[in-house]
């Protein structure tokens, strides 16, 4: 059996696990993402093996590309694979979050309704079933690729649909899916693309056109040859706001600040500046030209002007939180927010409703205010040098990134500003170069 080499770096954000698996040479070949409310160590255990999970089709991408015969068409195989194998995944912890759902409705508190409320369970899930095809059809567009929460908004909206007052009703309906999707999260695993790849490449392969089916072949040859690997971890690293929680030991533990800096460094070599906005925190860092962190600053005792304090206000106007950036560039007239205080953040909104003022004009100001924060921020650690690099979840929102912007031109002049589409894997890119030069260099990362 082959082996493949590989160092693993995992980030513990307060809103989202990540994970980054890198070959020898260090080229990027998987990543993983979870969003699990189990524990810490569950939350690196689906990282970790959704890394492994992705570097497969990697290899696979890798090996078609390395063919003369397949070369060209692996972007578009690949893609239509990846989905093929998603839907069956996603089948597959369907079964287990019904399952799941029924043992705990075994607990003694339903027996005196539990054959009515099974007979609902079975009617959601079945109902569950009935909108996978269109989760994965190649135009859908989804809101979230988290099994999570795809299953609970559709679960939510069938429970509410089929529940019973008397019998079972919608919140002993929720508590039942609080309890199963735990269950459902513990159970992810390295081995779906064993479980899967095999089916959805005959899916792939049945719908595929003419001149695909003449090249079957050495298509089936690329994949099986993948689906046999054995990685071997040859280093991990963790890091994040939980970072004190994963389950390594100390010496492979470094802080934010290190990774961040590094990671950021490894996107864009040109990179002097780094700006990270996360669920939690937000850090303002000054790297050399290897990459190494001279200064920095961080506010680490609020989240206000964070992804978390974004997440409140989409949750207290009813929206999504891939919403807010959208609208608030439908803006005419931004509004002067005060307060970016979480705690303040719900009774300002309210007062700004309550005077006339338009949604879209509210989340400008409110985006330019996070922004104004984090100005502060990068000027206490030194300003802002070309090449400035801007990571973190709330990178990928565009009236931040606008806000942002603006705001560096005004004070500093024109600067090159570095967003990558993976920002969000910043700081287990980091993680997982330290696991490297560790194994490199035989000590502990």
């Amino acid at each position: 059996m082959s082996v493949v080499e590989v160092l693993l770096g995992i980030d513990l954000g307060s809103t989202t696990t990540k994970a980054i698996a890198l070959d020898r040479t260090g080229r990027v070949i998987g990543r993983g993402i979870t969003n699990t409310r189990s524990n810490y160590e569950v939350a690196s255990q689906i990282v970790r093996d959704e890394a492994l999970v992705q570097s497969r089709f990697e290899l696979v991408r890798h090996a078609m590309a390395a063919d003369p015969e397949l070369s060209g068409i692996e972007s578009k195989f690949i893609g239509v694979l990846v989905r093929n194998f998603r839907r069956r995944q996603h089948l597959e912890q369907l079964e287990w979050l019904e399952s799941a759902l029924h043992r705990c409705a075994d607990a003694p508190r339903y027996a005196p309704n539990r054959e009515a409320v099974r007979e609902i369970l079975n009617r959601i899930c079945q109902a569950m079933r009935s909108r996978v095809p269109g989760h994965f059809s190649e135009l859908a567009v989804r809101k979230s690729d988290f099994f999570r929460d795809l299953a609970a908004a559709d679960y939510m909206q069938f429970a509410e649909q089929f529940s019973d007052a008397k019998r079972a009703s919608f919140d002993v309906l929720c508590g039942l899916f609080d309890a199963a999707i735990l269950e459902v999260e513990n159970a992810a695993g390295d081995r779906a693309f064993e479980r899967h790849a095999g089916p959805a490449l005959e899916q792939t392969l049945a719908t595929a056109p003419a001149d695909i089916h003449e090249r079957e072949a050495r298509l089936r040859s690329a994949v099986e040859s993948v689906r046999s690997l054995e990685f071997r971890v040859l280093g991990m690293a963790g890091t994040g706001y939980g970072r004190q929680r994963l389950p390594f030991p100390k010496e492979q533990i470094r802080s934010e600040i290190l990774c961040h800096g590094l990671g950021a460094h490894a996107m864009f070599a040109g990179t002097r500046t780094v700006l990270d906005i996360g669920g939690q925190d937000t850090k303002a860092i000054q790297v050399d030209g290897a990459g190494i962190v001279t200064s920095f600053q961080m506010n680490d005792r609020c989240a206000a002007g964070c992804g978390r304090y974004l997440g409140y206000i989409a949750d207290e106007m009813n929206l999504g939180l891939h919403e807010l950036g959208r609208l608030a560039q439908e803006s005419t007239c931004s509004v002067k927010i005060n307060s970016t205080c979480t705690v303040f953040a719900g009774a300002e909104l309210r007062d700004r409703l309550s005077l006339g003022q338009k949604v879209p004009d509210i989340l400008a100001g409110l985006h330019r205010a996070i922004m104004l924060r984090a100005m502060s921020l990068l000027a206490r650690s030194g300003g802002i040098s070309d090449e400035f690099t801007f990571t973190g979840g709330v990178a990928r929102n565009p009236a931040a990134v606008s806000a942002l912007q603006g705001l560096v031109q005004q004070n500093y002049g024109v600067r090159t500003l570095n967003i990558s589409p993976e920002s969000i894997y910043t700081g287990a890119l980091g993680a997982a170069l330290f696991a490297q030069r560790a194994a490199e260099g035989g000590h502990a990362a």
